[in-house]
């Protein structure tokens, strides 16, 4: 497991001037954002082992996390 915060500056290189634009104009969109900031502190709080949950309850997030980053860059490719 890495417990390098997944940031979206990292995940979606590039893009932030994009993601700034639509998170200003499109209230849905930044509410995505912090849901993906929030779930991913989880991540990293659970593999560091700073705050630890059990395996399962882990892997829910990550996946949480990938669907929110789907979601993230369906918007994305949407708005281009």
């Amino acid at each position: 497991m890495s417990n390098t915060p997944h940031t979206l500056a990292d995940e979606f290189p590039g893009q932030m001037d994009a993601i700034h634009k639509l998170k200003v104009s499109n209230a849905e969109f930044a509410r995505l954002l912090e849901q993906y900031d929030q779930v991913n502190d989880q991540v990293h709080l659970a593999e560091t082992k700073i705050e630890p949950i059990d395996d399962l309850s882990e892997v829910e997030l990550r996946k949480r996390r990938l669907q929110i980053k789907d979601e993230i860059a369906r918007a994305l490719a949407d708005a281009s």
